[in-house]
């Protein structure tokens, strides 16, 4: 006696995400690479003073501290093994001319022998050249020549960014592309790195993964590079910090 239940008829509820989604989910790009580090000397290593760039084993640096908890975005953490062979990584990235120009950060393809580049809705794996690069705002750019013209993004000026403003990260978290996620924007100018970079801190979600994505704002302009996050867990704890575009 009970009454049959039916599917009813696609309805499509958009909004303002959704528009935001739609339009610049092709200009986001995963990025995958591969390197063989050189065999490790037997030699007892020098005690360095620890580098605020440098992707923690574990959650410590050299002298078995935190890093203030902050951690790169490796999407597949290297180990530490001292044995050569062959390791990967993950990441996201942007096109930013129509010609295959992207940005990501510097650490995603630091060492790479191979970088290669999918585009969104599409499994094939673009072989990437890598342009230039600059280790002391954590920028890279890479290329890839598809035959056909690419959707570049729209880049704000991140001087205009308040508190409080929308802010929506696309990016491959833990290998999961073209993942879509909404906060606001927490603060402005944090100085918690190197003297030229200048972070905005958002509560987006945002991973291991995402890093050298974008995080935009409502107009579908890029306000900053998703590069770091606080965590104490190696995941999300609603502190990430975007490099500002400026």
């Amino acid at each position: 006696d009970a009454t049959p239940l039916t599917v009813p008829p696609v309805k499509q509820l958009s909004n303002d995400f959704t528009k935001l989604a739609k339009m610049l989910e092709p200009s986001v790009v995963f990025i995958s690479t591969d390197f063989t580090p050189k065999q490790q000397s037997t030699a007892a290593p020098k005690r360095r003073t620890p580098n605020p760039h440098a992707t923690p084993q574990d959650g410590e640096d050299e002298d078995g501290g935190n890093m203030d908890q902050l951690r790169k975005f490796f999407g597949m953490p290297f180990g530490g093994d001292a044995t050569p062979r062959k390791r990967e990584g993950s990441g996201s990235g942007f096109i930013v001319d129509k010609n295959g120009y992207i940005i990501t950060n510097f650490h995603v393809v630091e060492q790479a022998d191979h970088i290669k580049v999918k585009l969104t809705g599409d499994k094939t794996e673009h072989k990437a050249k890598l342009i230039g690069t600059d280790e002391e705002t954590d920028i890279a750019i890479i290329k890839i020549d598809v035959g056909k013209p690419l959707q570049a993004i729209k880049i704000a000026n991140s001087d205009s960014v308040q508190v409080g403003d929308w802010a929506v990260a696309i990016g491959a978290p833990f290998g999961l592309e073209t993942s879509v996620t909404a906060g606001i924007v927490s603060a402005t100018g944090r100085d918690i790195a190197r003297q030229f970079q200048r972070f905005i801190q958002t509560d987006a979600a945002i991973n291991p993964g995402n890093s050298g994505g974008p995080l935009f704002n409502m107009n579908g302009e890029v306000i900053g590079i998703n590069t770091m996050i606080a965590t104490q867990s190696g995941g999300y704890q609603g502190i990430g910090f975007a490099l500002a575009m400026n």
